[in-house]
């Protein structure tokens, strides 16, 4: 049974998981499209609120993934519900951000308006290319004067094909410096996102999939689903063998194509952790590594490294993770 087999819907993220910018991730396409030949629901969840789900789902289709609008999940949709389950209806509501933003706030029957001195019951703020300073003045404005203010997400970076670059967590901040209240978070790792994907795909088995511990796997584990962390994206071994609680991830895979493959399952006892055939022991406060390991070995290796970390770290202990570091060097 492959891992996906475990899952009635995969739901994946995108910047680092199935493209890196205007880039796809290699295997990215083909992975998908033998999920879904498989028998596998796909469908695809972004913190990106700047972005229509048409506009992302012809990305993904110029990219050669297979999608439709219906399968794409936004920031903006969590953040647009998520105003509307604190507003009445027809409530008026600043909206800093791109038009696909107002068009969600549109969606859940509320009226969007361009200043604070319109006395906007909410602010919703989302990530804009083309933003101006004088749009954040007007966030701080409404507010300060006891708006409810809702975040599409605060991810302080995105990755793209060249390096990672500002997110718009940095937007975010600089509205907080200027307010005394943090906002509502739509996006991950809040939970309102990963929620909005069940709702709009009906899930009742689902396992989500992103780059990111502080965010995609922090996003599911506070949505209470399994996550899949691949190596694809932001975060790789050293993050992964750091990761704190609320942050570890169920599972862990190269790229997007490990959900075809068996669950890597780590088997504990005392100072041993073992992976697919590969043992990892720690040995006087360090992690010890087979030597000569193939590059699949290698993920079996981390694996079973981060098991025994993570245990350490609970028990109040640091173990050393040199050598695991050492002998993985095909592991992102």
């Amino acid at each position: 049974m492959s891992l996906a087999d475990r899952h009635d819907v995969v739901l994946f993220d995108l910047d680092g998981v199935v493209y890196l910018g205007p880039q796809p991730v290699p295997g990215a396409a083909e992975g998908i499209a033998a999920l879904r030949a498989g028998g596998t629901r796909v469908a695809f969840v972004t913190n990106n609120a700047a972005r229509t789900p048409r506009s992302v789902a012809e990305h993904l289709v110029q990219l050669g993934v297979e999608a439709g609008e219906e399968d794409v999940i936004t920031s903006a949709q969590a953040g647009a519900r998520l105003l509307a389950e604190h507003l009445p209806a027809g409530a008026t509501v600043l909206v800093v951000g791109a038009e696909s933003l107002r068009q969600e706030v549109l969606a859940q029957g509320l009226v969007p308006v361009e200043s604070a001195d319109d006395r906007p019951a909410g602010v919703i703020q989302g990530y804009d290319p083309t933003l101006a300073w004088p749009r954040l003045n007007e966030a701080a404005h409404a507010v300060q004067r006891g708006a409810l203010w809702v975040a599409t997400n605060t991810d302080s970076n995105r990755p793209t094909d060249r390096g990672l670059v500002p997110g718009h967590g940095t937007a975010v901040a600089a509205v907080r410096a200027a307010v005394d209240v943090d906002p509502l978070v739509a996006g991950k790792p809040s939970p309102p996102l990963l929620q909005e994907a069940v709702r709009r795909t009906g899930a009742t088995r689902p396992v989500f999939v992103g780059d990111r511990l502080d965010t995609d796997v922090a996003g599911a584990v506070a949505a209470g689903m399994p996550s899949v962390l691949v190596l694809s994206g932001s975060h790789g071994r050293r993050q992964l063998l750091a990761a704190p609680p609320g942050q570890r991830p169920d599972h862990l895979a190269r790229d997007l194509r490990g959900l075809l493959q068996p669950a890597r399952d780590v088997e504990l006892s005392d100072g041993t952790a073992s992976c697919a055939g590969v043992e990892v022991s720690e040995v006087a406060g360090a992690l010890a590594v087979p030597a000569g390991l193939d590059p699949e070995q290698q993920l079996a290796a981390v694996w079973a490294a981060a098991a025994l970390a993570w245990r350490a770290a609970d028990a109040g202990r640091q173990l050393d993770v040199a050598a695991v570091l050492a002998a993985t060097p095909d592991v992102p």
